[in-house]
C-alpha cells in the first residue's frame, strides 16, 4: 500500500491539495474504492478514489469512460457523486482513476431491506428511484460518449454478451442454454435506447433515513433499454432474502413501476419487464461464475469472489421459474 498512498500523494499535490489518510473502502468486488482525506487550502476534504482493479467482469468499462457518463448522468439531474481529477496510471501502470465527492448512506444490501431506522426511507425509495432512471433515461446515443449504441439492438446485444461470457467459462451449464434459447425465441422488437445505469440494484445506491441519497457504480454503463435497468432491480440476489418484495428488496411492483411511467411519460411493459428480467438472473448466474474464476486465477484473492460463485444455481433456478410461470 506504500507505494500507492505515494502515487495518491503525489497526484493531489498537482491539484493543490495535500493528504491526509487513506483507506480501502471494502464491499465492491469489481473495482478498489479507497476513502480519502486531504486538505485543499487548509479546509479539510474527504473523497473517494475509484481505480480500475486488476481483473473486471465482460462488459465493465473503464475509469476513464465512467468518469464521463458520470459527467452525463450529473448533467441529466441524476442524484450521483461529481467526479473530479481523473488520473491515468495513478495506482499502478496502465490503471485509471479519478476521485469523486463523497457522499453520506447506507449501501449494504441487507441492512437497506432491513434496518428499523430505514423504513421511512423504504417508503420512498420506489418514487425516489423511479425518478432517477427517468431522469438518467432522458440521455440518449445523441450525447457524446466513449461508447455508442449497439447495432443489432439492445436485447440480441444482450444474448451475445451473455453467449460470450458463457463461452468464456470451464465446464457446461444446460439451464442457462436452454433459458438462452427460450429468450432467443422471444426478442422484443427494439424501442428507445438510453443510456442505462447497468447495475441499477440495492446495493449500488446509498439510503440515508431521509431517503436515497447517491446512485453508485457506473461501471457497466451503456446504450441499451430502459427495461434493463427496470429490471435489474429486481433480480433475486438483489433481493437480499425478501423475495416478497420484487423491486430490491424493500417495495411492490406497481408502486415503482407507476412512479416510473409518470417520471418518464413512458408505458411500462410486464412482458417486456419478464424478458429482461430472465435475461437478468442469467446474466447474474453467468456473472457469479466469473466472479469465481477471477479467484480462481489467482489475479485477484479477495474470498467474496469466490463466495459470490455459489450464487449461480440460485440465478439459473430463479430465470426458469420466471419462464414456467410465464409472468411477473
Amino acid at each position: 500500500m506504500d507505494e500507492r498512498v505515494e502515487r495518491i500523494r503525489s497526484a493531489l499535490s498537482r491539484h493543490g491539495a495535500t493528504l491526509e489518510d487513506v483507506k480501502p473502502l471494502h464491499g465492491g468486488a469489481c473495482q478498489e474504492n479507497f476513502r480519502v482525506e486531504l486538505k485543499v487550502d487548509g479546509a479539510p476534504l474527504r473523497l473517494a478514489l475509484r481505480s480500475d482493479a486488476p481483473t473486471s467482469l465482460p462488459g465493465s468499462i473503464k475509469r476513464r469512460v465512467e468518469f464521463e457518463v458520470i459527467r452525463a448522468a450529473v448533467k441529466a439531474g441524476v442524484k450521483t457523486p461529481g467526479v473530479r481529477w481523473l488520473e491515468p496510471n495513478l495506482l499502478r501502470d496502465g490503471a485509471d482513476a479519478y476521485f469523486l465527492e463523497w457522499a453520506q448512506g447506507e449501501a449494504i444490501g441487507r441492512r437497506i431491506v432491513r434496518n428499523p431506522e430505514l423504513e421511512a426511507a423504504r417508503a420512498k425509495l420506489p418514487t425516489e428511484l423511479a425518478q432517477t432512471l427517468a431522469k438518467l433515461h432522458t440521455v440518449t446515443p445523441a450525447t457524446a460518449l466513449p461508447f455508442s449504441a449497439p447495432p443489432q439492438g439492445p436485447a440480441r446485444a444482450a444474448l451475445d454478451d451473455l453467449r460470450k461470457m458463457l463461452d468464456g467459462l470451464p465446464g457446461v451449464y444446460p439451464a442457462v442454454e436452454f433459458a438462452l434459447g427460450w429468450l432467443h425465441a422471444r426478442l422484443p422488437k427494439t424501442g428507445e435506447v438510453v443510456l442505462v445505469h447497468g447495475d441499477f440494484r440495492t446495493g449500488n445506491f446509498l439510503v440515508t433515513p431521509e431517503g436515497l441519497s447517491a446512485l453508485l457504480d457506473w461501471e457497466f454503463s451503456h446504450f441499451g433499454s430502459p427495461y434493463e435497468d427496470l429490471a435489474w432491480i429486481s433480480v433475486r440476489d438483489w433481493r437480499f432474502n425478501r423475495l416478497d418484495k420484487p423491486i430490491g428488496g424493500f417495495a411492490a411492483r406497481a408502486p415503482f413501476y407507476e412512479a416510473y411511467e409518470q417520471a418518464s411519460g413512458r408505458k411500462v411493459d410486464v412482458e417486456q419487464v419478464l424478458w429482461w428480467e430472465i435475461c437478468g438472473n442469467l446474466r447474474w448466474a453467468v456473472g457469479s461464475v466469473f466472479q469465481g474464476e477471477r479467484y480462481l486465477s489467482g489475479e485477484e484473492r479477495d474470498l467474496e469472489l469466490i463466495a459470490i460463485a455459489r450464487r449461480n444455481v440460485e440465478m439459473e433456478f430463479e430465470a426458469l421459474r420466471l419462464i414456467r410461470r410465464g409472468r411477473l
